[in-house]
């Protein structure tokens, strides 16, 4: 949709966390969080939503589109630890 401005809800950016093993690895080892997100969102939107969402400092967002699904690994910074977000999210 190209010129539309709408703004997405921070529920519908960021779908579901993943558990898998890389993902506690890098929980514990890098600080990160392992989600997928919508399709249509953006860095921006997906660093915005887990701010807003988890009340954390998002140092860097990259994604990564696989098997028909986009992933967003989220560095939070060193104030806040991945491990307590995952706790509070009931997956440890």
């Amino acid at each position: 949709m190209r010129g539309y401005l709408y703004k997405m809800d921070s529920y519908k950016v960021l779908k579901y966390p993943l558990t898998t093993e890389k993902a506690i690895k890098l929980m514990e080892t890098e600080n990160k969080l392992l989600f997928v997100v919508d399709e249509k969102s953006d860095k921006t939107k997906i660093k915005q939503a887990a701010e807003e969402l988890f009340k954390v400092k998002v140092v860097k967002v990259t994604t990564h589109s696989i098997k028909g699904q986009k992933r967003a690994y989220i560095k939070l910074s060193k104030e806040n630890v991945a491990a307590d977000v995952a706790t509070q999210l009931g997956l440890m």
